[in-house]
């Protein structure tokens, strides 16, 4: 069975720093895209990083500049740098696998003042 599981959230300070993993199983992960999406409370889960089997990367424009999205296919990880954070970025983070069926349970990011 297909797994993703998110890790690395946590409470930071505007400006502060985090970087988030997930670790994917059951699947052929260097075949595909991988990306990063995020769900505040009431709102639309929206997409924040994408990135192809071969490292080429995507990024909406609300986290351009700010934000790393990276891959490592002996691993099967795929991570997210977030920096300069802002409290607009305070959300749910997922990892997903681009038109699958699977969602990791989610890691919690909170930016507060």
């Amino acid at each position: 069975q297909v797994q993703l599981v998110e890790s690395g959230g946590g409470l930071v300070q505007p400006g502060g720093s985090l970087r988030l993993s997930c670790a994917a199983s059951g699947m052929i992960f260097r075949r595909g895209s991988m990306a990063w999406y995020r769900q505040a409370p009431g709102k639309e889960r929206e997409l924040v990083a994408t990135i192809t089997s071969f490292g080429v990367t995507n990024y909406a424009d609300s986290v351009k500049g700010r934000f790393t999205i990276s891959r490592d296919n002996v691993k099967n990880t795929v991570d997210l740098q977030m920096n300069s954070l802002k409290p607009e970025d305070t959300a749910v983070y997922y990892c997903h696998v681009p038109g699958g069926a699977y969602w990791g349970q989610g890691t919690q990011v909170t930016v507060s003042s």
